[in-house]
């Protein structure tokens, strides 16, 4: 049996109002449980499109068909008009969800901090973070326990800034296995939970046909070392692309593929976990720079 991390993102408000109930829904169904990490202040997506004028971005909007996948209410929020906040109009949604299944923080404003942290100060950090985990635990009246940044935009900046917070672990970059991340002190940090496989849209029109994903994804989770954590998307799985997922749900348990959520993984004792840090790097079909694991030697 092959035990794979199951993460969710919740990027935007259609993502919250219509994707996530068919997940709950369809997860119920096959007695999954997984991580879910919501974005809770205002849905300002739409102002990513300023991004076109790069090509990398260009391409990836282009051979995932964007507009189809979407939705232009998803393309276009917070430019022609205010950004929605997410959070208190969805509350018994986000409520329903923490019920059933590990809830986290994906971000108060994704697109803010996608496109603008890796520029602001520590004291701008911490306070969005504090921000979002307030507005999370309102909605939930549950502690928030886990986190995980919009768009893996993490270094070890963000690293220190989220010790404040004393979570059980974050899912903030992309790697190969479970570490607590060196902090200036010469001591570890909070353990992190690097998601190991390549997301829907960083691989569909440019590796893959999106006919042939699933097929693509299970052989991937069927040779990788460790422990898989995957990602989906309430905007792409939970919605256009949920007939899909769920194919993928049937076929991964006919495999003795199980999945779970992202704190399952951790060992009873994390200290265990060897050392790492978070670096800034790139990875094939995702635009612009995102954290990635960096293995260290282990002084302990």
């Amino acid at each position: 049996m092959t035990k794979v991390g199951l993460r969710i993102d919740v990027d935007t408000f259609r993502g919250t109002r219509e994707g996530v109930p068919r997940l709950l829904e369809t997860l119920n169904r096959y007695h999954i449980r997984a991580s879910f990490f919501f974005s809770v202040g205002p849905d300002n997506m739409g102002r990513h499109l300023w991004r076109l004028v790069k090509p990398q971005f260009l391409w990836k909007m282009l051979r995932s068909n964007a507009a189809s996948l979407y939705g232009w209410d998803i393309l276009l929020a917070g430019t022609a008009w205010p950004g929605k906040e997410i959070g208190p109009a969805n509350a018994q949604i986000i409520r329903d969800t923490a019920t059933h299944h590990e809830t986290g923080l994906h971000a108060w404003d994704h697109h803010a901090w996608q496109a603008h942290s890796g520029n602001w100060d520590d004291f701008t950090l911490i306070n969005d973070i504090a921000r979002g985990i307030t507005a999370l635990e309102a909605l939930t009246g549950r502690p928030v326990t886990c986190s995980a940044v919009a768009g893996w935009r993490a270094d070890q900046r963000v690293v220190h800034a989220k010790e404040t917070f004393h979570l059980r672990y974050n899912s903030d970059c992309r790697g190969t296995s479970l570490f607590r991340p060196v902090l200036d002190s010469g001591q570890t940090g909070t353990p992190q939970i690097p998601v190991t496989l390549p997301t829907w849209d960083e691989v569909v029109g440019q590796e893959v046909k999106a006919e042939d994903f699933n097929t693509w994804l299970l052989s991937r989770i069927s040779m990788s070392e460790g422990i898989p954590v995957y990602t989906i998307h309430a905007e792409v799985e939970g919605i256009a692309w949920h007939r899909n997922f769920e194919d993928l749900l049937i076929r991964a348990a006919e495999a003795g593929i199980t999945f779970c959520p992202l704190g399952d993984l951790l060992p009873t004792s994390p200290e265990v976990l060897p050392p790492g840090k978070i670096v800034r790097g790139k990875i094939a079909g995702r635009e612009g720079w995102l954290g990635c694991q960096q293995q260290v030697s282990d002084t302990r």
